[in-house]
């Protein structure tokens, strides 16, 4: 009897062997580790340095006009006439250092769109059905429209005189507006419309999706987006 049960037990430990060594252990490689920098890369792209050409993306254009130096806004508030001020309160007037563009804003009347004196060499001439004064450099930008050329009975906001000059380089912020003196002239965005102009006593030139259209009575050229 104990000579079957021993080898009953030595039967067993060798078929328990034999699986062990049939089935290895399996180790998993460990993952090599990859190296991680935590400095994020950044790509910056260098500021335009000349003013764009008509015909420009307006893309180009406000980002010409962003990458000049910020002026203050807040000096920009007054108007003067004869050694007069005129607080403005809200609305701004600022004129080129040439004197060829004296532009302000008024809230009264034009929810704030810009409109500027433009002293053009060939202004639109006055059309037929036109009745009043004519002030052909007389230019309204709302940043939807731009008309150049109209009727005016009097000088309106331009009564109280002429804001700061904007010097060469400066950009002026106000409302949905940003505008740039260049030598070339003055280029001011619209940011709710997406569009921009350049005035100049040459003649006015859009940019972004301001279309000529036929314009209306007593209107001497219209773009509209």
């Amino acid at each position: 009897m104990r000579k079957a049960a021993l080898i009953a037990i030595l039967l067993l430990v060798a078929a328990c062997t034999r699986e062990t060594q049939g089935a290895p252990e399996r180790i998993e490689p460990i993952p090599p580790r990859t190296a991680t920098s935590s400095t994020p890369t950044t790509t910056t792209s260098a500021a335009p340095t000349r003013p764009p050409e008509p015909g420009a993306p307006v893309a180009d254009v406000i980002a010409w006009i962003e990458a000049g130096e910020p002026a203050d806004t807040e000096q920009y508030h007054v108007a003067t006439r004869e050694g007069t001020d005129t607080d403005l309160g809200s609305d701004v007037a600022f004129v080129t250092p040439s004197g060829k563009s004296n532009c302000m804003t008024d809230s009264r009347y034009s929810e704030g769109a810009l409109a500027c004196l433009v002293d053009l060499k060939n202004p639109p001439p006055r059309p037929e059905d036109a009745y009043g004064e004519w002030k052909g450099g007389w230019v309204d930008y709302d940043g939807q429209s731009l008309t150049v050329g109209s009727v005016h009975g009097d000088p309106g906001r331009f009564t109280a005189g002429t804001g700061r000059v904007l010097p060469y380089g400066r950009t002026l912020r106000f409302g949905d507006y940003a505008c740039r003196v260049d030598p070339v002239g003055l280029y001011c965005a619209n940011y709710a419309f997406g569009s921009a102009v350049r005035f100049n006593d040459a003649g006015i030139e859009p940019f972004g999706c301001l279309e000529r259209q036929t314009p209306p009575p007593m209107i001497g050229e219209l773009y509209r987006c």
